[in-house]
Formats: C-alpha cells, sequence, structure tokens
C-alpha cells in the first residue's frame, strides 16, 4: 500500500490524503489515551506514510496537544503537518467558552506551542465560531504579525456549518488558506456552496467527520448504544437511528461486495476535486491502519495530485 499526496491549496504544502484526527486523545470518545499508546498510533501513521495531524486547544484543554508533542519530541518535527485550532476554552467534558478575542487567542496560540512542543504551528484555525467573531479586523491583524514572526505557518478556517459560505468567501481577504468542514456520504451539503468557492479562491479542504462520528465504520447496527463517556451518547437517538439506517442502505447498494465499508467511506469523500485529505479519528493502531489502507482505493488524476518537480 503506497500513501497519496495532495497540494493543500495555495499553501503548497504536500499532505497525505489521509490524515490523523485527534479530538479522541482529548478523552470525550470513550476513552483516556497514554503517551505511550498515542506514541504507537502516530508512529504507526508516520510508518504508513501519512504526515497529517489535526487537533485542538480545546480537546481536554490541551491535553490532546499535550500527547501530540509528547510525541512529536521525539520524531522529526520537520516531517508533520501540524494543524490546530483556536477559539475555545475547555471546561469540562463537551463543556466550553468562547475566546476570540485577539488576546484571548495569542494566549491560546502560546499555550498551544508549548503544548505541542514545537516552536511553530503549520496551520492554525479559526475554530467553529460565529461570523460576528470572525468579523475582527484585530484578531486576523495580530494572527498575521504571528506569521511574520514565525509562530504560524499557514491560516485555515473550520467552519462550525458547513453550509457557512460566507467564512468560506471571506477566506482571501483574511489570508486563511485552508477550510476545514464536515463532509462525508450522509452529509453532502458542502458541495452546494462551500465547495465551489474552495475551488475558485484555490483554497485545500479538510474533510472532518468523514466516517459520519463512526457510522459509517459499518461497525454499528440500528439500535447501538454508546457509553455515557462518548460524545455520540448525547446524540439524538432518532437521528442517530436514521443514520445508521441509511448506512445500512449504502452497505448493500453502494459498497463493493467484499471492500470494507469505512476505507470506502474515506476514498469516497477524496473523490470531490475539492477536497485534499480526510482526517479521520483513530482509537488504535489497527484503526490508523486500515485508515490508511483506504488510499489504495484513490483514483489518480485529481486537481490537487501531487506531482514531484
Amino acid at each position: 500500500m503506497t500513501m497519496k499526496y495532495r497540494r493543500l491549496g495555495k499553501t503548497g504544502r504536500k499532505v497525505s490524503v489521509i490524515g490523523i484526527g485527534t479530538w479522541q486523545f482529548g478523552g470525550e470518545w470513550g476513552k483516556s489515551f497514554s503517551q505511550d499508546e498515542v506514541n504507537r498510533i502516530l508512529g504507526r501513521g508516520k510508518e504508513l506514510g501519512i504526515n497529517l495531524i489535526d487537533t485542538a486547544e480545546c480537546y481536554g484543554d490541551h491535553l490532546s496537544e499535550r500527547l501530540i508533542g509528547g510525541y512529536l519530541k521525539q520524531d522529526r518535527r520537520e516531517d508533520w503537518f501540524v494543524a490546530t485550532k483556536f477559539g475555545h476554552q475547555f471546561h469540562s467534558h463537551l463543556t466550553r467558552t468562547d475566546r476570540y478575542s485577539a488576546s484571548d487567542v495569542l494566549e491560546q496560540l502560546d499555550a498551544s506551542l508549548k503544548a505541542l512542543q514545537t516552536d511553530y504551528i503549520d496551520l492554525y484555525q479559526f475554530h467553529s465560531g460565529s461570523n460576528e467573531a470572525f468579523d475582527n479586523d484585530e484578531l486576523w491583524t495580530m494572527l498575521d504579525k504571528q506569521v511574520q514572526a514565525g509562530k504560524i505557518r499557514h491560516l485555515g478556517t473550520s467552519i462550525g456549518k458547513n453550509d457557512n459560505l460566507y467564512q468560506t468567501e471571506q477566506s482571501s481577504r483574511v489570508h486563511s488558506e485552508v477550510i476545514q468542514v464536515i463532509y462525508n456520504r450522509l452529509d453532502r451539503k458542502p458541495e452546494d456552496k462551500v465547495f465551489p468557492s474552495c475551488i475558485e479562491q484555490h483554497l485545500g479542504v479538510l474533510a472532518r467527520v468523514p466516517l459520519a462520528s463512526g457510522y459509517l465504520s459499518g461497525k454499528y447496527k440500528p439500535g447501538a448504544v454508546f457509553a455515557a463517556n462518548d460524545v455520540r451518547h448525547n446524540h439524538d437517538k432518532e437521528a442517530a437511528l436514521d443514520k445508521l439506517k441509511q448506512v445500512e442502505e449504502i452497505r448493500l447498494n453502494e459498497v463493493p461486495q467484499g471492500m470494507d465499508m469505512a476505507q470506502w467511506a474515506l476514498a469516497w469523500s477524496l473523490k470531490h476535486d475539492a477536497v485534499t485529505s480526510v482526517i479521520p479519528g483513530c482509537k488504535s493502531v489497527e484503526q490508523v491502519e486500515s485508515n490508511a489502507a483506504a488510499a489504495q482505493w484513490v483514483g489518480e488524476g485529481h486537481p490537487q495530485a501531487w506531482e514531484e518537480a
């Protein structure tokens, strides 16, 4: 199995089509992680050609970042494209408050750099904030200064609602070069307006929740029950049941016989011309291996496919 790479929009950076999402390292997906477990997951990901990690300041009050930092200090930092986010203060399980002022975000940036044990962040993303919070020239001026200072390599926007065309269209104005958005076989809304704008502006796209919070993994049947400390425990029960019924229909009618459904779902998201990479979470070495294997089903000829100089 050979990993494939794409150019992340106007950043010009080469990233693997399969990344590693790390909300789970913050402890809100039914499991806590030791440093050794994280080291094994990220180390195996690297062996398989993955070079993209996505995290956030509020995944356990910088906990996910600290675990990633514990791994990075023993590895070659330059081998990784590390993306994190700003805008929230973690308080307790699934409880946050917004922090989008320029001074608050500068404080968060320094805390993220310390947690990640690095002196720069490859992609620093506005995290699911309102349009009012986004429209803050002082914030973006401060962030531009941090780019000039070398603390940040590139800016991005992780849109909360996947039809937020306003923040997408304003990307070039605020020097945001990447859009992160929910996109999967069960939720195709970005195809209507967001993706055309991304293509027009030459923005990289990171597709988060590509397995629809695990529903598209094929592991869960209608009626599945999640642990109380798993974020999916709080999902609307009727909506979850409807999703699992849709998944069963997709499995029967769209997934080739004998093909792993999770790998099919990741490759499906990567077919769209706008999408650079998918960033599924993983709780084990086996899951990162399965995710990485989806690259074998990704076709050639994508507009952002990497061509060696």
